[in-house]
């Protein structure tokens, strides 16, 4: 689009998540090129030249796009496998599946993951890409490429493995890398696909997978990796009671520790899940603006726990939400997510006071952008941020009576998607994506799990 273009949106609802939490009961929006010119009350001004497009939203909710902060695209092709295990276990039945994963299988369901976000409102999204079975092809490469014939903005955790089974690990051993060949992987693809623009499409974090998968030397490098290279750092932590077994077993200490005697505590790093938390540990995240990905659903399905985000928040650590990985969040969306984080709160210590409707969307909004270092850029509703928002409509049968539209968004069904903007450019309309082929995609998704299932170990 052209910045002399511009796009009006008038007659919508508008919670724009900035730092007031302003709300408009009906306003506009100004799109001019890939940027927010204005967002304000009533109609837009009069006389704007090269309005190249009208929408009256009457009936809609706008708000800033969702951005997920955590993903396994990967694991869309094993859905619906192993339902009744906790993490460790669940990691066990279902590593030697993924360890036969290749280049088609890879592009095919970072299609599918990124088709299925898409459509619910995500216009910034992540895949934390961590198996690299040797000969099996340019997977960094076909994630990315799914990116960007979906248009979504795009961050590629390029993750690793060097802990096989043979080393105490989870993983099969022909599923990780050398610690040279982990770092190596990762440099080449920061410094190839890489934008450090206000504007980028792309972005490339260095993300080591979690501390049973990966050496102390590929966590440390990998940290200082990223660090001379000016890259965000992503991982798991403190996920289960197991998890923190292990660390205690292996290091003498818990994952929080450790994790800041390797270097990976800092306003450039964010873990996902951070479930098993003391208040030593939160104060940490807290001191050191280390970001966290709460995945309420994937937390339940593995029974992992209830994260302490009330706690985090109040402490002013940066919180976003995460999918997690689809064969453990089968439903693979981000919107219900902010309907589960608070539902899921509500059940811990704060009950009823541990999240509103409105926290919850700024976690699924602002607060992933914070948490991806981008929140001068996205995450509000606000002149001279990026164009990247959603209409939700909401005046259907399933929302029409709920006069607040924040909380018929959050507490109410999964509202439709009328219309959802990245860069400025309208990818979705009418809950049906606009740059590729959704039944095509389906198909190679249905395809590719068959092959995959095939490969499967027996027993597996």
């Amino acid at each position: 689009m052209n910045a002399a273009q511009r796009t009006v949106i008038e007659n919508c609802a508008i919670a724009t998540v900035d730092a007031a939490d302003t709300e408009y009961p009906s306003g506009h929006l100004v799109l001019a090129g890939n940027r927010i010119e204005s967002v304000g009350p009533g109609a837009a001004p009069a006389g704007l030249a090269g309005v190249v497009r009208r929408i009256d939203a009457t009936g809609h909710l706008a708000t800033p796009g969702l951005v997920n902060t955590h993903h396994h695209f990967y694991q869309w092709l094993t859905r619906g496998l192993a339902t009744d295990h906790n993490l460790f276990d669940w990691l066990v039945a279902l590593y030697p599946t993924w360890a036969r994963i290749d280049e088609p299988m890879v592009h095919a369901a970072a299609q599918g993951s990124l088709a299925t976000l898409a459509r619910g409102g995500v216009t910034t999204a992540i895949d934390h890409h961590y198996i690299y079975p040797r000969g099996s092809g340019d997977l960094s490469g076909a994630i990315i490429r799914a990116a960007r014939d979906m248009g979504v903005r795009f961050t590629l955790a390029r993750g690793s493995m060097d802990r096989g089974e043979s080393d105490g690990g989870l993983p099969p051993d022909f599923a990780v890398e050398t610690l040279d060949g982990a770092l190596a992987g990762t440099e080449e693809t920061i410094d190839r696909y890489h934008d450090a623009s206000f504007d980028a499409m792309t972005q490339v974090a260095a993300a080591p997978c979690s501390p049973f998968s990966i050496s102390t030397e590929l966590l440390r490098q990998g940290g200082e990796l990223a660090r001379r290279k000016g890259v965000r750092m992503h991982t798991h932590g403190s996920e289960t009671v197991e998890e923190e077994k292990w660390c205690h077993e292996l290091f003498g200490m818990g994952p929080t520790d450790y994790f800041e005697s390797t270097g990976w505590l800092g306003d450039d790093v964010w873990m996902a899940h951070c479930v098993h938390m003391n208040d030593a540990d939160i104060a940490a995240f807290a001191r050191t603006g280390t970001g966290v990905a709460h995945c309420p659903s994937s937390n339940a399905r593995l029974a992992a726990g209830i994260a302490r985000v009330p706690d985090m928040l109040a402490a002013g650590v940066p919180v976003g939400l995460g999918v997690d990985g689809s064969a453990s969040n089968e439903s693979g969306e981000l919107h219900t997510e902010l309907r589960n984080a608070l539902l899921i709160n509500r059940l811990g210590a704060h009950r009823e006071a541990a999240l509103t409707a409105r926290q919850a969307l700024r976690l699924g909004t602002y607060g992933g952008a914070q948490v991806l270092g981008r929140a001068t850029q996205i995450g509000s509703l606000e002149a001279g941020k990026l164009a990247d928002l959603v209409l939700w409509r909401l005046d259907t049968l399933a929302h029409a009576s709920i006069a607040d539209p924040v909380a018929a968004l959050v507490l109410g069904a999964a509202a439709p998607v009328t219309a959802s903007f990245v860069d400025g450019r309208q990818i979705v309309t009418d809950g049906r994506l606009t740059t590729v082929d959704e039944d095509a995609i389906a198909r190679s998704t249905r395809e590719s799990a068959r092959r995959l299932a095939r490969l499967r170990p027996s027993g597996g």
